[in-house]
């Protein structure tokens, strides 16, 4: 089992990037948890990662905490989710905010998501209301994640991404100033407010 990949990120085509450890070439697939955190290619990358092994495939999901993975592998006990569904998931609602729509019975948030109807979205809040104390991202600190809507995060990261920003930066940029309810454009103008004080 490869359970931890540190080395140089050489290439970047969402949904995956490639990581070269000691001169081999590791394909991963991640959420978008992990691109709005990552360094510039050429840069060092550490992930924790996951192997799954299928008759067709070996495929590696990288995350960017070992809570974020806790997550992904307790998605996947879930009938009917598979690992492309799981980092989908993940997504769209990083660890702090999955965790709140489960532990508010949000299933209408949860079909907001792609690919989750309303019967896998009770199913996610059955199978892990009785988890979330055993996973470290349902505190919220765990994922470092702002709490904000994640429609509204993913488009204010993009927004700032498109005005030359690094996506580390970007990642600090929204974490410091995203709060509940805030709309993207509210993140945007607070986080380029705050760099420009």
């Amino acid at each position: 089992m490869i359970s931890r990949l540190s080395g140089t990120l050489l290439e970047v085509h969402p949904p995956s990037l490639v990581i070269d450890v000691a001169g081999v070439g590791y394909e991963v697939e991640v959420p978008n948890t992990v691109f709005d955190g990552l360094p510039a290619t050429g840069q060092p990358l550490v992930l924790v990662t996951h192997l799954q092994i299928t008759q067709d495939h070996h495929t590696l999901y990288g995350f960017a905490t070992a809570a974020e993975r806790t997550l992904f592998r307790q998605l996947l006990k879930i009938s009917g989710i598979g690992a492309k569904l799981a980092l989908t998931i993940l997504s769209g609602a990083p660890g702090n905010v999955l965790a709140r729509y489960v532990a508010d019975g949000d299933s209408a948030a949860l079909t907001k998501l792609p690919g989750i109807g309303k019967k896998t979205a009770e199913r996610i809040i059955i199978e892990l209301r009785d988890k979330l104390d055993d996973l470290p991202a349902a505190s919220g600190s765990a994922t470092g994640g702002p709490s904000a809507a994640p429609d509204a995060i993913r488009e204010a990261g993009d927004a700032l991404r498109s005005l030359g920003y690094k996506p580390a930066e970007v990642s600090r940029m929204v974490r410091d100033v995203a709060e509940d309810g805030m709309s993207a454009e509210d993140i945007i103008r607070k986080a380029l407010q705050k760099v420009a004080a």
